[in-house]
């Protein structure tokens, strides 16, 4: 059985994936700010989750682009690798994510934003390191913003078919500051109801950094521990973005 955290990563996008001027990377929480209109962010990352030599990730591209004011497109196509104790490594593709961000409110005086994030996850995985059907999850996304230092969270409910699945709640709120114009760092709480018979919900905190290099370069860091089941794991994710 897949460790729940993997579950959680694929289905929430992260990419997925908040920072200042970026989409939700390199946090699992997301935020309603869309990219801008006309340009373009990429992330190259890897994820791994896991617990002791169990463990679960993927590394690919996280594509989104502002086609047009408050709408983002996205697009992530991920490998996949897997590592246990019975089976050893096991590598493939991952399953493919389409989603379109769409910011309804946007109060820029009061600091206030809201938008839905409605993403399909493709079964386009292969040896096993996916799922087996079309998943949709349908999430709400919030934000308020005090000077340097942003508040946003939300969730949603994610239709999960398939053979001892379950469809699912997750939520999650992050905490980030502004140092400068080029480091941020924040703190998150997540949270996701079980999403098979017989698992667990899960909880966990993750703290993240984002640094700005040279050019349109971004370094971005974030990781930290999960609890599901009395069980204790680990939730990875590095990434090195491209804003243009």
């Amino acid at each position: 059985m897949r460790p729940v955290l993997r579950r959680l990563a694929l289905g929430l996008a992260a990419a997925f994936w908040a920072s200042p001027g970026l989409a939700a990377p390199p946090y699992e929480t997301d935020d309603p700010e869309p990219t801008e209109i006309k340009h373009w962010e990429i992330y190259s990352f890897v994820t791994a989750d896991g617990r002791r030599s169990e463990v679960d990730g993927t590394a690919g591209f996280d594509f989104n682009y502002g086609p047009v004011t408050d709408v983002q497109l996205t697009a992530t196509l991920p490998a996949a690798f897997a590592h246990s104790s019975a089976d050893g490594w096991r590598t493939g593709t991952g399953d493919l994510e389409l989603g379109v961000k769409y910011r309804f409110a946007h109060d820029e005086k009061r600091g206030f934003a809201a938008a839905v994030f409605p993403r399909v996850i493709l079964p386009t995985s292969s040896n096993g390191l996916g799922g087996t059907r079309t998943r949709l999850l349908l999430p709400l996304w919030l934000q308020k913003d005090f000077g340097p230092t942003s508040l946003f969270g939300g969730g949603g409910y994610e239709i999960n078919p398939g053979p001892g699945n379950r469809d699912f709640w997750q939520a999650g709120l992050a905490l980030t500051h502004d140092f400068d114009d080029r480091l941020s760092m924040g703190v998150e709480f997540s949270y996701q109801t079980r999403d098979a018979a017989g698992g667990a919900s899960a909880a966990g905190v993750n703290a993240g950094l984002i640094r700005k290099l040279g050019g349109p370069f971004s370094l971005l860091i974030a990781g930290g521990p999960s609890l599901s089941g009395g069980k204790a794991s680990y939730h990875s994710y590095l990434a090195l973005a491209l804003n243009y």
